[in-house]
């Protein structure tokens, strides 16, 4: 194993610090989570953290069935108070129990293309393993309960990777580090849509066929490596 090992706050510290450094989110405008086993609960990134500066204390720990700060193993309710997303993280783990960890970023070549009426196209096979289908949310207010439900119910088809409308990306996954290699993924196919479109042959540009997709869709969960 060459991830960051233990502590579920520490991968999640890993992946704030990554991301940030390969620009796919700037100071605190994302948020960050993962399942604590075995429990009603979530870590998540605390509200205003800086996603490039992160230890164990800059997490929060949320009841995922109601949303009230949750006590994990002897240590007290946190008193921070958890991102202004966290309806959207909440939400996703309640409408998918396979998922472990949600990443949410503001990766700027994703939010160009979506900005500009173009969606993410899926180019190579790598792109096709982990990310599938990428999907777009419509625009609802950030921090509302409109766009967590609605994020949620176009997840709950197994639909990993959606691009939230002028706002952001958010990536799940059933561990901290496949939802990292997803956000770095999906930017990297946006970076290539992108360039398709200032080379003015987007319309060319070859996607991964259907049927390849199709049966990468029906492989067992047991296939799925990270």
């Amino acid at each position: 194993m060459n991830y960051v090992p233990g502590d579920l706050r520490d991968q999640l510290a890993h992946v704030g610090y990554d991301v940030v450094q390969a620009g796919l989110v700037c100071g605190s405008g994302g948020n960050l989570s993962a399942r604590i086993p075995d429990e009603d609960a979530c870590w998540v990134t605390a509200s205003g953290a800086w996603l490039d500066r992160l230890s164990r204390t800059g997490f929060t720990a949320v009841r995922v069935s109601d949303g009230a700060p949750a006590s994990v193993g002897a240590l007290p309710p946190p008193r921070l108070a958890p991102t202004s997303e966290i309806a959207l993280h909440l939400a996703l783990y309640r409408a998918r129990p396979d998922v472990n960890a949600v990443v949410h970023l503001h990766p700027q070549t994703a939010l160009l293309l979506d900005a500009l009426g173009e969606h993410i196209r899926i180019v190579t096979t790598d792109h096709a393993f982990y990310l599938g289908r990428v999907s777009t949310v419509p625009f609802r207010l950030p921090g509302s309960t409109e766009v967590a439900a609605l994020t949620a119910a176009m997840a709950a088809d197994g639909t990993d990777c959606l691009v939230l409308s002028q706002h952001g990306c958010v990536v799940m996954a059933d561990s901290v580090e496949l939802a990292h290699k997803r956000a770095r993924y999906l930017e990297e196919a946006a970076v290539l849509t992108y360039r398709a479109l200032t080379l003015g042959r987007l319309d060319n540009l070859r996607e991964v066929p259907e049927e390849f997709l199709d049966r990468l869709a029906t492989r067992p969960a047991s296939a799925v490596t990270v």
